[in-house]
C-alpha cells in the first residue's frame, strides 16, 4: 500500500474537483477494464471530471460493464484523447507498470507529458514514471488493489453496486474464478463485501464466461485441435493462424482463456498460445505455467514481454512457424542449462 504520507497527499488532491484521466494497457482484459471503470465511477462521486481512455478496442464480452460505452478509444479517437491527456490534472495508469504496454502510439504521447501520474498495478518490476506508485505483486488483480485503495482513502461507502460490479469483474477473471494461487483470504473478504454492495455475482459470471457465440466455440474447437504437447520439456502449445481466425469471424476477446487448456494436461508445467496478427505483423503470445517455471522472466528474455511468474504475455516478429520453433528451441536450451 502507499505510505500514510502519500495517502494523505492523494486525499488532499481528491478533495477538490480535478480533471482526471484513467489509462489502461493495450488489448484490455477484465482486470484492466474493471479497475479503470470502477475507479472512474468512484471518482465521479467525488465530483471529478473523469475520462477513461483505452489504447484500443475492448472485447465485446466486457461491453456490459457500467460506463463502458463512454470509453475513449485512443487509436480511433486520437483527436479527442490527446487534449484530454494533455489537460489532465492527474493521470491514473491501471494494470500496467511500463508505458510501452499502452502500444507504440500512446507510449509516445504519454512520454511527452509532464502531468503527474498515479500507478496502481500488480505486475513485476515497475518503471518509475509515476509520482505515486501503488505496486504489489502479492495481489492477484488490480481490481482488488483499487478496492483497497478506495478503502485506504476512507471511501468504502462510495463503492456502490456499479463500482462493485466492475471490481468483481477483474477479480474473478484475473483469479481464474478464484482458483489461481494468489487468491487469498483477503480476496474472498473483498468479494464478500462487493456482494454485500448488491452485485449479482452469478449473473456477472454468466456474462463473462457463459455468453459465447457459436463461432467463438468453433474457434475454441479449432484451437484445441491445434494443441500440441512437447513431453520432453513438460510443455504444450496452441497455434491460431490469421486464416483460422478469419474462418471463425474472430472478434477481440474470442481467444481469452484458451491458453489455460494447455496447462490442464497432466504433466505439463508450461504452455503457450501463439496467435497470428497479420495487420500488426506480429505473433501475439500468452504464457502460463505452474510451480517455479517463471514465464515472466521467460517472456521478458525471449519474447518482448512480461507479466507474472505464472502468467505472462509477449510478441514475436517472426512467422508463426518460426516463433513456435524458437519456443521449442529455447525450452531445449533452458533444460540443458538447468541440467548442467
Amino acid at each position: 500500500m502507499l505510505s500514510t504520507t502519500e495517502l494523505t497527499e492523494i486525499q488532499s488532491l481528491l478533495s477538490t474537483p480535478k480533471k482526471i484521466t484513467i489509462v489502461c494497457h493495450r488489448n484490455p482484459d477484465g482486470d484492466a477494464m474493471g479497475s479503470s471503470l470502477g475507479l472512474l465511477l468512484f471518482l465521479k462521486q467525488l465530483q471529478h471530471q473523469v475520462t477513461f481512455i483505452s489504447p484500443n478496442e475492448y472485447p465485446d464480452f466486457l461491453a456490459w460493464l457500467p460506463n463502458a460505452t463512454q470509453t475513449v478509444i485512443f487509436e480511433r479517437e486520437y483527436d479527442k484523447a490527446l487534449p484530454l491527456l494533455q489537460n489532465s490534472d492527474y493521470i491514473f495508469t491501471l494494470d500496467f507498470n511500463a508505458l510501452h504496454r499502452t502500444g507504440d502510439a500512446m507510449q509516445k504521447v504519454l512520454e511527452t507529458l509532464s502531468n503527474p501520474m498515479i500507478m496502481i498495478d500488480h505486475h513485476q518490476l515497475p518503471d518509475s514514471y509515476a509520482k505515486y506508485t501503488f505496486s504489489d505483486v502479492n495481489y492477484g488483480s488490480t481490481c482488488q488493489m483499487v478496492y483497497d485503495f478506495i478503502n485506504a482513502l476512507g471511501y468504502n461507502h462510495l463503492i456502490n453496486k456499479d463500482v462493485a460490479s466492475c471490481l468483481y469483474t477483474g477479480i474473478v477473471t484475473d483469479s481464474g474464478s478464484f482458483r489461481f494461487p494468489k487468491t487469498t483470504p483477503q480476496t474472498h473478504q473483498c468479494v464478500a463485501d462487493l456482494i454485500d454492495k448488491g452485485i449479482n455475482n452469478s449473473e456477472i459470471h454468466n456474462l463473462l464466461f457463459d455468453n459465447s457465440s457459436y463461432e467463438r466455440l468453433q474457434l475454441l474447437g479449432k484451437a484445441l485441435q491445434n494443441l500440441r504437447i512437447v513431453p520432453q520439456y513438460k510443455a504444450s502449445y496452441i497455434t491460431l493462424s490469421q486464416e483460422e481466425l478469419n474462418a471463425f469471424n474472430y472478434k477481440k476477446g474470442d481467444t481469452e482463456g484458451i491458453v489455460n487448456y494447455g496447462l490442464s494436461i497432466q504433466g505439463v508445467i508450461v504452455t503457450a498460445i501463439f496467435i497470428e496478427n497479420k495487420e500488426e505483423g506480429i505473433i501475439k503470445i500468452s504464457f502460463r505455467s505452474q510451480g517455479n517455471f517463471d514465464v515472466n522472466e521467460f517472456a521478458r528474455k525471449y519474447f518482448n514481454g512480461g507479466g507474472h511468474i505464472n502468467a505472462a504475455g509477449g510478441k514475436s516478429f517472426s512467422s508463426l512457424e518460426e516463433t513456435v520453433n524458437q519456443f521449442i528451441t529455447i525450452l531445449a536450451e533452458e533444460k540443458e542449462r538447468k541440467e548442467k
